[in-house]
């Protein structure tokens, strides 16, 4: 990481600490070997609240791995790749992660993609894996446990009206951009819009993040990967759950 990135991913960082009053908490230390990191989407596409809290939490854990971040195709439909690679992006695919494992690094994939990233205010309490179980699937793979990372607050940082579904499948969005949502929302400075947050930045809310880094997770003996990403999604909805039980819309 250049001196630049490093420069952006601190302010990022010290942003979401004290303009989100960010808290992280940690059940356990991450295990000194490679390991999955699966966390849940706030609201975003280039640009999401829960990256910077996660960016945040991995500093607090002290781990000196280096990590690499499976991200959408859009971020490079879009050629913001000189924007988020120097942050350890790179296109999302299996054997981009076995590489990095190979390597000796971590990996962190938001399965959701944009079903996660683009839901509704009515969803904003909900991790929304739309299905996808692969990344159970590598982690059984690649021998290395999975560490979940959930993340409270950042769905409220604007107002998502409609997820936009039927009009992203009616402009064949998932072909083009292999994109199943085009929301509308409210936001500063877009206002009333269609889809323009979640592909272009805003200026969130201070609404007050949470994250809690969960106990490193391993498949059970005989269990399917669909078993254990149906588990790694139980157990990180039951912490937002807990997370989200008192709160207050922004307040926190």
């Amino acid at each position: 990481m250049d001196n630049i990135a490093r420069t952006l991913r601190a302010a990022s960082i010290e942003a979401v600490r004290f303009y989100n009053r960010l808290e992280v908490t940690v059940a356990q230390p991450v295990p000194d070997t490679p390991v999955l990191f699966v966390a849940n989407h706030g609201f975003g596409g280039i640009i999401d609240l829960n990256v910077f809290a996660f960016a945040a939490a991995y500093d607090e854990l002290g781990v000196d791995r280096e990590l690499i971040t499976l991200t959408h195709q859009i971020a490079w439909t879009l050629h913001a790749e000189r924007l988020i690679e120097p942050f350890g992006a790179r296109p999302a695919g299996r054997q981009t992660a076995l590489d990095a494992f190979a390597d000796g690094n971590n990996v962190l994939v938001f399965p959701g993609g944009d079903v996660d990233a683009l839901k509704t205010w009515k969803h904003r309490n909900e991790i929304l894996f739309d299905g996808r179980t692969g990344y159970a699937r590598l982690a059984m793979e690649a021998g290395v446990p999975i560490v979940p990372v959930v993340t409270a607050g950042a769905g409220e940082s604007l107002l998502v009206l409609g997820s936009g579904k039927r009009v992203a499948k009616a402009l064949r969005l998932d072909k083009a951009l292999r994109l199943k949502t085009l929301p509308l929302s409210v936001s500063i400075p877009w206002g009333v819009n269609l889809g323009v947050v979640g592909l272009l930045p805003y200026l969130p809310l201070p609404t007050k993040l949470d994250t809690s880094v969960l106990a490193p997770m391993r498949p059970d003996i005989d269990e399917t990967a669909g078993e254990f990403a149906g588990r790694v999604h139980s157990t990180m909805q039951a912490e937002l759950d807990e997370l989200t039980k008192d709160r207050r819309p922004v307040i926190g």
